[in-house]
């Protein structure tokens, strides 16, 4: 059983028990949440008609609060004007475990 799952303007297929990252939440470490759900495949049943999702929710826990993606190098650079331009970026997530699909 897996859901598509709608996390932090994304969308995440997601199995109990998968940790992913998503940007980042307001929750803290160990305190659950909930995503709305888009599809859900059981089998050979798939579910995608929005009154039966509106009774189906996932939760999650929150596993690290402070996690950051994978550094992004951004240069610029203008030829024959001395101009030149270096910065980094990190996008700040937050790691959740998925426990139930309900």
């Amino acid at each position: 059983m897996y859901a598509i799952v709608k996390a932090g303007g994304h969308q995440e297929k997601v199995e109990v028990g998968d940790v992913i990252l998503v940007n980042r939440l307001e929750a803290k470490k160990g305190e659950t949440v909930e995503f709305p759900v888009a599809l859900v495949v059981d089998g050979a049943k798939v579910t995608m008609a929005a009154a039966d999702l509106a009774k189906v929710s996932v939760k999650a826990e929150v596993v690290d609060d402070e996690a950051k993606g994978p550094k992004i190098n951004i240069q610029k650079y203008k030829n024959k004007t001395g101009v030149a331009r270096r910065k980094g970026h990190r996008q700040p997530l937050t790691a959740v475990k998925v426990t139930a699909i309900a």
